[in-house]
């Protein structure tokens, strides 16, 4: 009973394989499709699909007409390397990374959303989208992956030749897996509020089969429990399915769509007879995609700063306060706000925007009042941004919790766009907003000793307890050190960064 019913299975697996070849060669004959593949492979490693097992690897397309010899042969779709190579040919199985690295010329960014659930997918396709456009992305593309998934891909022009001294064509796997998982952490909050909208936790677990104690972290539902962004699957050589490939479980084709018809998108448009190819990978402006790595990098810095678990599971999580600026003075600001608010002279206003955002923000400035500022400042620029772009940020900005500016150390936001002229305070922080905390008690407490008053540091700040109200710890504390064998007391500076740091979110 049991070798019939195997049998049966395989006479069924065999059926639906000739039926997908079949498909494939009356459907890999059209020129227009050959072309729209053969174009996307240039200076790929390509690998053709016989319904169940991959062709011969390294390969490569060398003529249109490849495609449609190799569907003859029973092949039923392809993939692609993210990698860009000088030559595929060359590469060997178990290459060192130093090989590896001379033959790679750069690679592209490939965001691959997977979901049993196809309107889940949509909803963090669009949410990735929108990440994108706050980034100042706009030459992207979007395709279905042909079952119940989405691609979102990004050409390597659009990233800067060198990062950190690193040079970018061998910043791979590194680079894309950081980008994705940046990424994730921005739309984790809105992905997670519009799933909710949809189900509830209760029809989740339902449909997905999924226990509630893995689909809940800290009593919410994490959306990354019934949905993926691949960033571990990220590596050398990784291969995915290529535009207008067909997929062996649906039929269907993975074709593009433009980012506007990702809430309206129907899996019927991809039947492979309703196809009219069209570009996946538009061409990026130079460094367009800049701002996005160098946000991602910062973003993975704080990490072990922003999570002590992280460093340690046995620490027991400390107290701090944030102190809430009730007074904002311009003449306390830091030299490089100052220095942007002035107006840009060279090239560095996306950057710039984002610092003074943050920096605004982190002052308890309204709305209103930044966007305000920002107008202001966008009209001493050399060459102003376009409207649409920075109230887009400030739309954005609108909806996330206050987070402090990028710290000092961080050379591309400050150095690089010539906005740091340090003076003797400069050297004493680490945070433009330090600065102007330090330069704002200092002024004040100069104030009251000139009229015979007492500084008192509440007059200035109103601070709140967020663990433990019942206990108050000073503003500085002393400390002892041993210097050269002496024994030296210093007083310790508090941090002002918060401990419970909170990611880029969408709201």
């Amino acid at each position: 009973m049991a070798e019939q019913e195997k049998l049966k299975e395989e006479k069924e697996v065999d059926a639906k394989r000739a039926r997908l070849q079949k498909l494939a060669r009356y459907y890999y004959i059209r020129k227009e499709i050959q072309q729209a593949i053969f174009s996307f492979s240039k200076n790929k490693e390509i690998v053709p699909r016989y319904y169940e097992q991959f062709g011969k690897r390294p390969d490569a397309l060398e003529y249109e007409t490849d495609v449609e010899n190799l569907s003859l042969k029973g092949a039923t779709s392809f993939h692609c390397s993210e990698e860009i190579w000088k030559n595929p040919l060359e590469i060997e199985t178990g290459s060192s990374t130093e090989k590896l690295n001379n033959l790679r010329i750069g690679w592209d960014l490939l965001l691959d959303i997977d979901c049993k659930f196809i309107e889940y997918g949509k909803i963090a396709t669009w949410l990735l989208t929108e990440a994108l456009y706050f980034h100042g992305i706009r030459n992207f593309g979007v395709k279905f992956s042909g079952s119940k998934g989405f691609h979102i891909g990004l050409g390597f022009e659009a990233f800067p030749k060198n990062i950190n001294g690193v040079d970018i064509k061998d910043y791979f796997p590194q680079g894309p897996r950081l980008i994705a998982a940046y990424l994730k952490e921005m739309i984790r909050k809105g992905l997670r509020e519009r799933i909710l909208e949809i189900n509830t936790i209760n029809e989740i677990e339902k449909f997905t089969g999924i226990p509630k104690n893995r689909l809940l972290v800290n009593n919410e539902l994490d959306p990354f429990s019934v949905l993926e962004i691949d960033t571990v699957l990220i590596s050398s050589r990784h291969l995915y399915r290529m535009p207008y490939s067909l997929n062996e479980k649906t039929g269907l084709a993975s074709i593009v769509i433009k980012p506007e018809q990702i809430k309206s998108f129907h899996p019927g448009w991809a039947y492979p007879d309703r196809i009219f190819p069209k570009l996946f990978l538009p061409k990026p402006e130079q460094n367009e995609a800049k701002e996005l790595m160098l946000q991602a990098l910062d973003w993975q810095k704080n990490q072990d700063k922003i999570n002590p678990r992280k460093l340690s599971s046995n620490k027991e999580k400390k107290d701090y306060e944030e102190i809430i600026i009730t007074e904002v003075k311009e003449e306390n600001f830091p030299p490089c706000i100052k220095n942007i608010l002035s107006g840009l002279k060279q090239d560095g206003r996306k950057r710039s925007l984002f610092v003074l955002l943050n920096f605004l923000k982190s002052l308890g400035l309204n709305h209103e009042q930044i966007k305000e500022k920002v107008i202001e400042w966008n009209k001493k620029n050399y060459k102003p941004l376009k409207e649409t772009y920075f109230l887009t940020q400030l739309s954005w900005f609108e909806k996330q919790i206050k987070k402090m500016p990028p710290n000092c150390e961080l050379q591309s936001y400050y150095q690089d766009t010539g906005i740091c002229t340090p003076d003797n305070l400069c050297a004493k922080i680490k945070n433009p907003l330090n600065y102007f905390i330090l330069k704002s008690m200092s002024a004040k407490r100069a104030e009251n000793f000139k009229f015979g008053g007492k500084f008192q540091k509440k007059d200035y700040f109103q601070k709140e307890k967020k663990i433990n109200s019942n206990l108050k710890k000073p503003l500085c504390k002393k400390k002892k050190d041993v210097i050269n064998g002496e024994k030296k007391e210093y007083t310790e500076l508090p941090s002002y960064r918060q401990e419970s740091y909170v990611k880029y979110k969408n709201r």
